[in-house]
């Protein structure tokens, strides 16, 4: 049973995509089996992407397929370690979807009030349809001045939410990795500041915990073994 982790927002543009690439590669360079989910058929970044990853010649390899239903993207990571979904921005009925399938669901968001009441407002949309508080965790992304980033942390916590430490911060060697296939835990240039570094180090934490009840329920005794 794989653990599954689902990337969603409320809008477009606050970094889904690129968090979703940076755990994907972290997991893949540490021997996990990792599928890579791209559930927005209307861009498919993760496609192309992947094309510019093929193209570069960038190691490990990752599994990236294009998928038009929840359905498809569980029955595909049956055997997988990992289910990295990448869902299109704003909500919808897949992205409910996938949320009750979800071990974990990350929402990205940009400091602004712009980006962070929608934010919220899909969280509340979640919860309300029964997805436990626990499984909901935001990340802060597009960071220009560490200000800004702590008051959308404070916006976020007073709105009765997890948010995950640090921050992605807004920087062109994140871009030009991503350019060339890489993940910007990947990049060439050795620009990530700790802030990044932190979050997605305590992203993996939290994969780690989602993952724990999973491999539980694995390893229970099946009746009839022997005791």
């Amino acid at each position: 049973m794989p653990v599954v982790v689902a990337f969603c927002s409320q809008k477009g543009g606050v970094g889904k995509s690129t968090l979703a690439r940076a755990l994907a590669a972290v997991a893949a360079h540490a021997g996990l089996n990792v599928l890579l989910a791209d559930l927005d058929p209307q861009q498919r970044t993760l496609m192309q992407w992947q094309k510019a990853r093929t193209a570069n010649k960038v190691s490990p390899l990752i599994t990236v397929a294009d998928f038009s239903n929840v359905s498809d993207v569980i029955l595909a990571g049956e055997k997988r370690d990992l289910v990295v979904v990448d869902t299109p921005g704003g909500a919808n009925q897949s992205t409910l979807e996938i949320a009750r399938h979800a071990h974990l669901i990350v929402q990205p968001t940009g400091p602004s009030v712009d980006d962070l009441y929608p934010s919220v407002l899909l969280f509340h949309e979640l919860k309300e349809a029964g997805i436990p508080r626990a499984r909901l965790v935001a990340a802060i992304c597009r960071v220009l001045e560490e200000d800004e980033e702590k008051a959308a942390r404070l916006y976020l916590i007073e709105a009765g939410y997890e948010v995950l430490p640090g921050s992605i911060p807004e920087a062109g060697a994140f871009r030009i990795a991503q350019n060339r296939g890489q993940a910007l835990t990947e990049a060439r240039e050795k620009s990530i500041s700790s802030r990044a570094d932190a979050l997605i180090e305590r992203l993996l934490i939290k994969v780690a915990d989602a993952a724990a009840p999973a491999v539980a329920e694995i390893s229970k005794p099946k009746k009839g073994d022997a005791a």
